[in-house]
C-alpha cells in the first residue's frame, strides 16, 4: 500500500469538498482537483447533470482548467486527486494530457480504468503512463458515494 503524506491528504479532502459540491445539482458526488507543486490549478465535479453533458466528469473539467492554467495541454507534473477511480474517457484523457500521477480515493469495480478491471493509466502499448497511487480516504468517498444512490433509491430512482 502507498504511504501517502499530510500534502496528499489535504487534497483529496479538496477532492472531496468539490465532491460534496456536485450533491447540489443532483450530480454523482465525485470531485477532482488538479495540483502542479503545491498550488490547485484545477478543479472539478461531476456537472452531468447540470450541464446535461456526458464529459462532464469531475477529472475531465479538472484537467482542462488545469491546461487553461498553465496555457498548455501537456501536464507533465501535474498530480491529479480523484474521489473515484476514472473511467475509460477520463483514463484517456490523462494519458493523451501526459498526466504525471494520479491519486484516487476509491475504486469503481464495474467501471474503473485505474487497475480494478484494467489499467489504461500503464497500459504498455500506450505512448505514456501515469503513475497511480490508490485508497486515500477511500472509506469517505465509497461513503459517500453510496449514500448518494440510498438516496436515489429511497425516491424510487435508479
Amino acid at each position: 500500500m502507498t504511504a501517502f503524506d499530510a500534502r496528499d491528504e489535504q487534497f483529496m479532502r479538496l477532492a472531496l469538498a468539490e465532491a460534496q459540491l456536485a450533491l447540489l445539482t443532483a450530480d454523482v458526488p465525485i470531485g477532482a482537483v488538479a495540483v502542479l507543486g503545491d498550488r490547485v490549478i484545477g478543479r472539478g465535479r461531476n456537472r452531468r447533470e447540470a450541464d446535461q453533458d456526458p464529459t462532464a466528469h469531475a477529472e475531465m473539467l479538472a484537467l482542462r482548467e488545469a491546461a487553461q492554467a498553465i496555457g498548455h495541454w501537456r501536464l507533465h507534473e501535474v498530480t491529479l486527486y480523484c474521489t473515484l477511480e476514472p473511467c475509460t474517457m477520463c483514463a484517456g484523457a490523462m494519458v493523451l494530457a501526459r498526466l504525471s500521477r494520479l491519486v484516487y480515493a476509491a475504486p469503481d469495480p464495474k467501471a474503473g480504468m485505474g487497475g480494478s478491471l484494467l489499467n489504461l493509466l500503464d497500459y504498455a502499448p500506450l505512448n505514456h503512463a501515469v503513475t497511480v497511487e490508490r485508497g486515500l480516504l477511500a472509506d469517505e468517498a465509497a461513503e459517500l458515494i453510496r449514500g448518494f444512490f440510498r438516496g436515489l433509491r429511497a425516491q424510487g430512482q435508479k
